[in-house]
């Protein structure tokens, strides 16, 4: 008979392992608190117009090629990808914005018109980057983090530097303009940290966003969700909805279960995709890893307040992603990491996509996310998130000119008490722990649990670290030890 396998979640690193486990033989089922899969990948609609409610940039396809392959499929089996050009648009200011382009050979002619240089620079900085790319993908996010030796290999060895030097070092090394400076130090913030405390080793996102490219899959990333969700039909994963998770039964120090709604469902294997902290608050204390003193010292991703908005109107000089860095980033980084409180300026991110993709809206209505990075664990209030709102709205108008805030029809917000209460969300953070360099690898929380025969995790709170990429390895790497303790 084969062993039952209860997932906690279903967010992407919960699917990605209950295919590969599903793939292996197992018996899966998937338990799912809110009323639709994805986790924070879920989809919202409003008036029929569908929002992804959390990830928006589909980058590193190698990454999701990689996964279908190994059930014999394609990505393009189940959604449809456009590369974007240009991949997005930067605004420094009302006379301040420009493309970049998803040609790397434009990229490399707009590096030069703002710096001497520039293009044989960032040639140079990207070699590093791909070298980089190549032995995280290959090497390095693909190892359970179970010991340090998992880092220790030649290549390692010999870029040793890489991990304790910091990417904004070697950026400012190169690089005079601070817009060229910006534009490399912002796929770092995908990591939830500041580039100075993130290790030159994460120059490979620098080589995922301006080489490997952002692409959009139509109907946006919640199609992915729909993607996987279907292949892990198709293997026999059985999901339930609306079942929240009580408790998790132990038999003989050993995770024999969980309790959803009252009712025990019992089975050989408990993997939580929910929050790492929250999931050890399931069990008695004596079977916790990681005290409540551990997971305050610890440096978190940021928390977000996003806005959902309908506009009755073309928007328009905006493409389908947009950054606004028209105020002081280091300020905004201070306010989020050092000295948490809500930002007084700022910056923020928004998104188009129904200037592209006709089936996510309905007619005479242009879809729009905004998105503010914010301190996990800050007061949340309709005042405040308003405040916020009205702030960037200003500064978008000025800096797109145009005039639309008397033309919403309709918006949403999504803040800290939100990721609480949807995900149990430690302090409500929104990407999970930071990837410094004492929160890489084998110093993340463990997959598989030290005290607790039977119990796994997966996620972006523990190994290779948040974003959707890294949650489906998240979901390999479990799936494999597991294999290696079961079978």
């Amino acid at each position: 008979m084969s062993k039952k396998i209860n997932i906690i979640g279903s967010g992407f690193s919960s699917l990605s392992a209950a295919c590969y486990l599903a793939k292996d033989g197992y018996e899966v089922e998937i338990f799912e608190k809110n009323s639709s899969i994805g986790g924070r990948a879920r989809q919202l609609e409003i008036q029929g117009c569908k929002f992804d409610m959390g990830p928006t940039w589909y980058w590193m396809p190698d990454v999701f090629e990689k996964f279908f392959s190994h059930f014999g499929k394609v990505p393009e089996d189940y959604y449809q990808l456009e590369k974007l050009n240009p991949a997005y648009r930067v605004f420094y200011g009302q006379d301040n914005q420009f493309n970049v382009s998803g040609s790397l050979e434009e990229i490399f002619d707009l590096f030069e018109s703002k710096e001497v240089g520039g293009a044989n620079k960032l040639r140079r900085f990207l070699k590093e980057a791909e070298d980089n790319y190549t032995i995280a993908i290959k090497d390095l996010v693909y190892k359970p983090g179970v010991s340090a030796f998992e880092l220790v290999s030649i290549k390692t060895i010999v870029r040793l530097g890489r991990f304790f030097k910091s990417i904004r070092k070697d950026i400012k090394k190169l690089f005079k303009n601070p817009d060229l400076i910006q534009i490399l130090e912002f796929p770092v913030l995908f990591l939830g940290a500041k580039p100075q405390d993130t290790p030159t080793f994460y120059s490979f996102m620098n080589y995922a966003d301006l080489v490997l490219g952002t692409w959009y899959p139509k109907g946006g990333m919640y199609s992915v969700v729909e993607g996987i969700h279907a292949l892990a039909l198709e293997l026999g994963v059985r999901i339930r909805l609306n079942a929240n998770v009580e408790s998790i039964i132990i038999d003989n120090e050993t995770a024999s279960g969980i309790t959803v709604d009252g009712k025990n469902e019992h089975c050989d294997v408990v993997l939580s995709g929910a929050d790492y902290f929250h999931t050890e608050t399931l069990l008695p204390e004596k079977f916790r890893q990681y005290s409540t003193e551990y997971w305050a010292k610890k440096t978190f991703a940021p928390s977000s307040l996003l806005f959902y908005v309908g506009f009755n109107s073309e928007i328009k000089n905006v493409e389908h992603h947009c950054l606004f860095f028209d105020k002081d980033f280091d300020t905004h980084a201070h306010e989020i990491y050092d000295d948490p409180k809500w930002p007084k300026e700022p910056l923020f991110y928004a998104s188009f996509p129904s200037i592209r993709d006709e089936t996510i809206s309905k007619e005479g209505v242009t879809l729009a996310t905004f998105l503010i990075p914010l301190a996990p664990g800050l007061e949340d209030t309709e005042e405040l998130r308003e405040e916020q709102f009205n702030n960037i709205m200003d500064r978008f108008e000025k800096l797109t000119n145009q005039h639309v805030k008397g033309n919403v029809v309709f918006k949403e917000s999504y803040c800290v008490k939100d990721f609480v209460d949807d995900y149990n969300s430690y302090k409500g953070n929104a990407y999970g722990m930071a990837n410094t360099l004492l929160q890489t690898a084998f110093l993340r929380p463990k997959i598989r649990s030290k005290k607790l025969k039977g119990m796994y995790f997966t996620g972006q709170l523990t190994v290779p670290g948040p974003g959707v990429p890294p949650a489906l390895i998240s979901g390999n790497l479990v799936s494999n030890l597991i294999n290696k303790d079961y079978k």
